[in-house]
């Protein structure tokens, strides 16, 4: 079910943070039953004026797919699969992040969600997130960041190891955790 209020965009890099982010926007879309907007930005590694100089569709391409396939990894690794009970637009867009998210939220009605390396506050460090600094400021509409989880050195390697299922949720909605 849809309405006609705004979307929940949520930038997807495929850090922690950046799950926690879409685990959120699940929620929120839920709660209103928005349409979740799942964005994964991506530019040319040497950038955009050393490939205008050289341009190579074959390495463009590998480089999109590369993105799209980080965002349906993140679904996987964040809820198990795509939610069955949300309309779910995903997009990749070859652009930096900040700009990329700042261009599809741009409505005043939508909710933007992006995650955070290190939780929000006075003490947060925005210069160590540019993203979230640049959508902070330049948005046209609610931004909501999610802190990522806080690990210990090895931790995160350690968890990428846990099978997605781990987190599903079983019959009932209940989460089930890794034995």
């Amino acid at each position: 079910m849809t309405t006609e209020s705004g979307r929940v965009v949520v930038g997807v890099s495929g850090s922690l943070a950046s799950l926690a982010a879409l685990r959120r926007g699940v929620l929120e879309a839920r709660r209103d039953g928005r349409t979740l907007v799942a964005v994964a930005a991506w530019e040319p590694p040497e950038g955009e004026t050393l490939y205008a100089k050289w341009p190579d569709p074959a390495w463009v391409r590998m480089w999109e797919d590369e993105a799209r396939l980080r965002l349906n990894r993140a679904f996987e690794e964040a809820l198990g699969g795509p939610p069955a009970d949300l309309h779910v637009t995903r997009l990749v867009i070859r652009n930096a992040p900040g700009p990329a998210l700042c261009a599809v939220a741009r409505r005043p009605d939508d909710l933007l969600i992006v995650g955070a390396a290190r939780p929000s506050g006075l003490r947060a460090r925005t210069h160590r997130n540019p993203v979230r600094r640049y959508v902070l400021t330049t948005a046209g509409c609610a931004v909501l960041t999610v802190p990522g989880p806080r690990l210990l050195p090895g931790e995160a390697r350690t968890l990428r190891l846990v099978p997605s299922p781990s987190f599903a949720p079983d019959a009932a909605g209940r989460h089930e955790t890794a034995r």
